[in-house]
């Protein structure tokens, strides 16, 4: 068993379903009739939903009405994933490597748990992870480290021992305030709007080692 761990966000990261999550606001807006933009989506990718419906809707909002209208787009979300979602290039691979070393995982995302079992079953890669941390378990979204910490906790890893992995800003900031170590990939974002200790433009050739190395650059 490793003495470290990788939690691994999940849109950007092991699945590029964009497109899903944005059709799924996009008819969730014509269906209210309040739009949801492109420009919104990019803004807000990454974001929970207690952030996000209030920036889309432009005013405070009471928690029954935003659960109803957060609930139809993830619902929605849940049917269009299946066509729409493509794993990111080399996570499968590099989460087969991490598990060969023995390195524990988890997923540490903003999205509810149905969302993540998901995207893991229609992977195959739900046996590689020991925990999930999920948009249901915290009470702030990214960058708040919260989720990030109750995934280390589920892990049993402290911290300092754990290797981030994220593709938005606010999740890189997160993770930094956790106090862990975090690798950026561009799928989503340019190289400069992630301040990680290491980007990359892909996971293809990336190997256990190479997270490893980024446990030095924790304070």
């Amino acid at each position: 068993m490793s003495d470290w761990s990788a939690i691994f966000d999940m849109d950007g990261v092991l699945v590029d379903s964009s497109e899903a999550h944005f059709q799924a606001w996009h008819r969730l807006g014509t269906r209210e009739g309040k739009p949801f933009t492109r420009e919104l989506f990019q803004l807000t990718f990454g974001m929970h939903n207690q952030q996000i419906v209030p920036m889309w809707m432009e005013h405070d909002i009471d928690q029954a009405e935003l659960d109803r209208l957060a609930d139809w787009k993830e619902t929605t979300y849940r049917e269009l994933v299946p066509d729409l979602m493509r794993p990111i290039p080399g996570v499968i691979d590099l989460i087969a490597a991490l598990h060969a070393e023995g390195v524990t995982m988890a997923v540490g995302s903003s999205g509810p748990l149905p969302n993540i079992q998901l995207v893991l079953q229609q992977l195959g890669i739900a046996h590689f992870f020991s925990a999930l941390s999920t948009g249901e378990d915290v009470r702030h979204g990214k960058p708040d480290p919260e989720v990030f910490l109750v995934a280390a906790r589920r892990l049993g890893r402290a911290p300092a021992r754990c290797v981030v992995l994220e593709d938005a800003p606010q999740g890189v900031e997160a993770a930094r305030r956790a106090g862990m170590a975090v690798l950026g990939i561009t799928s989503s974002r340019a190289e400069e709007e992630l301040p990680a200790d290491r980007v990359v433009e892909s996971f293809e050739g990336l190997r256990p080692q190479d997270l490893r190395a980024l446990l030095a650059a924790v304070p």
